[in-house]
């Protein structure tokens, strides 16, 4: 289940229970911290919490700020800096050395823009999509635009407030283009507002070919990263939803109908069958596709066979192993059970997702979320913040 399903969840538990909650949402980091801007933490007006802003740090002070949003029924913009040994807020000393603002909002079930539902509605059609809130705005604008909210969907639909609809939408748009999140100051007709522009991605979807026993920590360990799983074997026996309650489906497809499969471009692919002849209709079928990754398990001996099998010639070979086809799969973590060798599969396509090269990160010199620019301290400090 996803952080977001498990936000969702509880959402609807508090609202058929008519318990009051706010929405805790990082809209800003400026330095280093534990969670990037987009995460969320739901709070009900007795204290309950779903869901993370921090690594346990800023939680205890956040969730009572969040109750009295909820009192006052007004969004608030909390600042903390982790930087100040003195801050006796969060007990964080040095801390993360970072600035990390946080936007609370009591949510009104009855709204359907509500972020919640306007999270809904992207988790019902899961594709990318940019989320704006605005958690900032000119001293002398309207205090009433902060938490408003714009979804842009992948199709273009716009979702939100409509006084605001059109500056967030076309920011939004920009940053669907990029695909990364970002913080901009625009001008509206409410007046000037900072906002945070959240790139939503769908979770990863990953196709298992076979269903033995090896496979089975592998889907709880993807499911447990909130990843969608399909399971595909031959074997009626194996390939059952019994045996894979974490997949989203399990399929039973023979090895004569594998040819004819069209493979989802856009998933990564674990060929775990142990069945040569498996293997080799699954890859005919997946080498020629779109398909970001393709991990098979074995030897090298067993892959060049298997290309050798698909007519390619040795230079063709050398560079589908260089491009398109992981194997031996996984990384390099030495592992032995069926579990380690789940983790170094997991951890290769995280790699491969995020276009990182795997390292220690005691030996990198660049910030660990290297592709989110931080701006400079000190002028980020300078803008002005709306305080608890």
């Amino acid at each position: 289940m996803t952080e977001l399903q498990r936000l969702l969840l509880a959402y609807d538990q508090h609202r058929a229970a008519a318990r009051p909650c706010a929405l805790a949402t990082v809209v800003e980091v400026l330095g280093s911290a534990y969670r990037r801007p987009g995460a969320r933490m739901l709070v009900t007006e007795d204290g309950e919490l779903t869901g993370a802003i921090s690594g346990g740090c800023l939680e205890g002070d956040a969730r009572q700020r969040a109750r009295q949003a909820i009192f006052r029924g007004q969004p608030a913009l909390v600042t903390y800096d982790t930087r100040d040994e003195d801050d006796p807020r969060h007990g964080l000393g040095p801390g993360c050395q970072g600035v990390v603002r946080i936007l609370l909002e009591p949510l009104d079930f009855a709204a359907p823009d509500n972020p919640l539902e306007l999270l809904r509605s992207f988790a019902q059609h899961p594709e990318p999509a940019v989320l704006a809130t605005v958690f900032e705005t000119d001293a002398a604008g309207l205090r009433a635009a902060v938490g408003q909210r714009v979804l842009l969907s992948g199709t273009g639909a716009v979702r939100g407030t409509p006084l605001l609809a059109g500056p967030l939408a076309e920011a939004a748009r920009t940053t669907l283009a990029q695909g990364r999140s970002q913080v901009l100051d625009l001008e509206t007709d409410a007046g000037p507002v900072r906002a945070l522009l959240e790139m939503l991605t769908p979770p990863l979807r990953l196709v298992v070919y076979g269903a033995g026993n090896d496979a089975q920590p592998l889907v709880r360990l993807a499911a447990s990263l909130g990843w969608h799983i399909t399971v595909v074997d031959g074997r009626p026996n194996l390939a059952t939803a019994a045996r894979f309650p974490e997949a989203a489906e399990v399929r039973v497809v023979p090895v004569r109908e594998l040819e004819t499969q069209v493979p989802e471009a856009t998933a990564y692919h674990v060929l775990l069958s142990h069945n040569y002849a498996y293997d080799l209709a699954a890859l005919q079928t997946l080498l020629p596709s779109a398909a970001p990754y393709i991990g098979l398990l074995g030897p090298r001996a067993k892959a060049g066979r298997l290309l050798e099998e698909l007519n390619l010639s040795e230079a063709e070979s050398r560079r589908v192993l260089r491009e398109r086809l992981h194997s031996p799969i996984g990384l390099g973590l030495g592992g032995e059970t069926p579990e380690e060798i789940a983790l170094s599969i997991v951890a290769e396509i995280q790699a491969v997702k995020n276009a990182r090269r795997p390292q220690h990160l005691r030996d990198t010199t660049a910030a660990i979320h290297a592709d989110s620019p931080q701006p400079d301290l000190a002028v980020a400090e300078a803008q002005p913040v709306e305080r608890d």
